[in-house]
């Protein structure tokens, strides 16, 4: 899948949008927040937001199957500044958050970082993440709906096996793999969580 991102942001767009449609619903101008909302951000914050951040949040930003089943995409009025980055995304625990840094902020696609919360604060610093927002955009939509807690997902325990007959994808996303069947996505994150969705109840089954 890495593959079909090499053209930037509009690629990593249109995977979004077939994404969203084969896997769940077809995106919707509702699924997005305003420009509006978006300019009052900046005004808040003063500064400017990148354009990938800007399209995500136009794109899907609403949309919680595909920002927030497990980890939180912020709101524009709660994006905030920590140490130098602009924070837009949150662990469901507060024990991580991601970002990008205010340096790079001119770019219009820029890298982001991540940032483990410690209990000794001094130890915290932000790590590089994705390369480009465009890409942890696609990643987080694609690994937040297979996180949504439903009849079609499956949760598997530490040290399953990958089912039987699946392919294994080009990469995606940071110690992302990814495998498919047919009508079947599944996500496994560096050997500790597996999970899979399931289009149908015969896929389901299968699983």
């Amino acid at each position: 899948m890495a593959e079909t991102l090499r053209g930037g942001r509009g690629d990593a767009w249109a995977l979004v949008r077939g994404f969203a449609a084969y896997w769940g619903e077809p995106l919707t101008p509702e699924d997005g927040f305003t420009d509006a909302d978006l300019d009052a951000a900046e005004q808040r914050l003063g500064l400017r937001l990148p354009v990938a951040l800007r399209e995500t949040y136009r794109l899907f930003g609403r949309r919680a199957d595909l920002t927030s089943s497990q980890d939180v995409l912020l709101t524009p009025d709660e994006l905030h500044l920590l140490d130098g980055a602009l924070v837009y995304r949150t662990e469901n625990q507060g024990c991580a958050h991601w970002g990008v840094l205010l340096d790079d902020l001119a770019q219009e696609d820029p890298p982001t970082v991540a940032r483990p919360d410690l209990a000794d604060k001094s130890q915290e610093r932000w790590e590089p993440w994705e390369e480009r927002f465009s890409t942890a955009a696609a990643v987080m939509a694609m690994s937040e709906k297979l996180l949504e807690d439903d009849e079609f997902g499956v949760f598997y325990e530490a040290g399953d096996e990958v089912p039987d007959g699946l392919v294994e994808l080009p990469a995606l996303g940071r110690d992302f793999r990814w495998f498919a069947g047919p009508d079947v996505l599944v996500l496994l994150v560096e050997e500790s969580l597996m999970v899979a969705r399931a289009r149908t109840e015969d896929a389901l089954d299968a699983l």
